[in-house]
């Protein structure tokens, strides 16, 4: 048996990323049980790890003998299943986006703090190389003083109105493209800016996928508690140009950008260096990164802290997208 024992929530879609993981850590950490609401995908996925399978996940949550949970749900069902795990005393890795308003991210970090358990955001593409030496350089002050960090996320989508599923609806979504895939920019921008966001707004489009509720197409402006200003472009509307950059960031002594594999930084004094970086499955990364965080009980890179700073960001985006304003962004009691 692996030394922490998973419940799979939800197995369908992204999960079979995670799954890749457990495989790689099996020693360490392995999925034990799984939930999912559809029978023939719970047994299905029990077959396939050796794992009982639950179509409750409340049920598994009383009856196994599990340490923490992996929610791979859709969105509008993150909060409940957080909520849950965390009063039956389990730590959780849970997908983007954490849930979809203020008040279940209230909910959420109450459940959390009152039981004394360890959630870590599943913010995957924080384990790009490229990423890690960018953050590692800016700690370092090779750029100086930070004035501005770029982000974007962009691809042509397939999606129909057959496929889309539960990704059409705001309802169950949480919008449209800008809380789904757009959460990956918008926590990237986070975490590479070094401060608490402020202040955001956005222009939304729905340039193709006209079937669904919410846009397909974003452009933000974040303001940062410490000046730096953040933008980010996501889509699923269309392929970026490809001069494009993964992201950027420019500060008093010079510039980093990167296309998401290598990393280059330029100086005014004219120093440059580009790294050329061994790709990594992310999603093998993060499940790593998980069960160091609770054999070694160290905070993991995002918890939910930086989960309900990005969704203050994509709240304020969407209101002034609304309001034809620059909205502050809500803090989260």
């Amino acid at each position: 048996m692996p030394e922490i024992k998973v419940g799979l929530i939800g197995g369908g879609g992204i999960a079979g990323a995670h799954i890749r993981g457990y495989r790689e850590h099996a020693e360490r950490i392995g999925i034990t049980a799984v939930a999912d609401a559809v029978e023939e995908t719970a047994v299905a996925r029990g077959n396939e790890l050796g794992a009982t399978p639950y179509v409750d996940y409340r049920r598994m949550l009383e009856t196994e003998d599990i340490d923490a949970v992996d929610i791979c749900l859709p969105h509008h069902l993150h909060r409940d299943a957080i909520v849950a795990a965390a009063q039956a005393g389990k730590h959780i890795l849970c997908e983007k986006p954490l849930c979809l308003t203020a008040d279940e991210a209230a909910e959420v970090r109450k459940a959390v703090q009152d039981n004394g358990v360890t959630l870590m955001c599943a913010h995957n593409q924080l384990f790009l190389p490229a990423v890690a030496k960018a953050k590692e350089l800016l700690e370092a002050g090779s750029i100086g003083t930070v004035y501005e960090v770029r982000t974007t996320d962009s691809f042509y989508n397939d999606f129909d109105p057959n496929s889309m599923g539960w990704r059409a609806s705001s309802k169950t979504s949480g919008g449209g493209e800008l809380i789904d895939t757009g959460y990956h920019p918008t926590y990237l921008l986070l975490h590479l800016a070094g401060g608490l966001p402020v202040e955001a707004t956005a222009m939304l489009s729905t340039h193709r996928l006209k079937f669904m509720e919410g846009e397909d197409s974003a452009q933000v402006l974040i303001r940062f508690d410490n000046g730096v200003v953040g933008q980010l472009v996501t889509s699923w509307a269309y392929q970026p140009a490809p001069a494009t950059e993964r992201f950027s960031a420019v500060g008093e002594l010079g510039s980093l950008t990167s296309n998401g594999s290598s990393l280059t930084y330029q100086l005014r004094s004219g120093e440059t260096e580009t790294f050329d970086l061994e790709p990594v499955d992310t999603f093998v990364a993060e499940i790593g990164h998980f069960a160091d965080s609770l054999l070694g009980k160290t905070r993991p890179i995002h918890t939910e802290e930086e989960g309900i700073a990005v969704l203050g960001i994509l709240l304020a985006a969407y209101e002034g997208a609304r309001t034809k304003t620059i909205a502050p962004v809500l803090q989260i009691p």
